[in-house]
């Protein structure tokens, strides 16, 4: 299977909202830009990339997690960084039922991550 349809699965398999959820992030992350790619790395994770791992996406028994690679680097003008903010180089966004993430704070952390990974000349 391709990434994307390993992903579709992953969704298909959370019959619950943490399934929708992870649907609506992965939604709004491929808006930002067109040539945004998707991965399913260390068996089992997606991962949105361009020029670079933008950032990845885990479901877990309580929440969704998206951690930014370098979410540390990045600004966070809307604040949705909650989680891994003791350490100098990940960032991430826990999401618990109920949560709500505004789609254009979420794209204004895409486009920063992005223009990280360009300013970092990474492949």
């Amino acid at each position: 299977m391709n990434p994307s349809d390993n992903i579709d699965n992953l969704i298909a398999q959370s019959h619950d909202w943490r399934g929708a959820t992870l649907a609506k992030l992965r939604k709004t992350i491929l808006e930002v830009d067109s040539q945004i790619i998707e991965e399913w790395k260390w068996r089992g994770t997606p991962v949105w990339s361009l020029n670079g791992i933008i950032c990845i996406g885990n479901i877990f028994k309580n929440r969704v997690k998206l951690v930014f690679m370098n979410g540390a680097a990045i600004s966070d003008p809307d604040k949705l960084f909650n989680a891994g903010l003791a350490g100098n180089k990940w960032r991430a966004i826990d999401i618990n039922e109920g949560d709500h993430i505004e789609e254009s704070a979420l794209k204004t952390l895409v486009r920063a991550a992005i223009s990280y990974n360009q300013s970092k000349g990474k492949k």
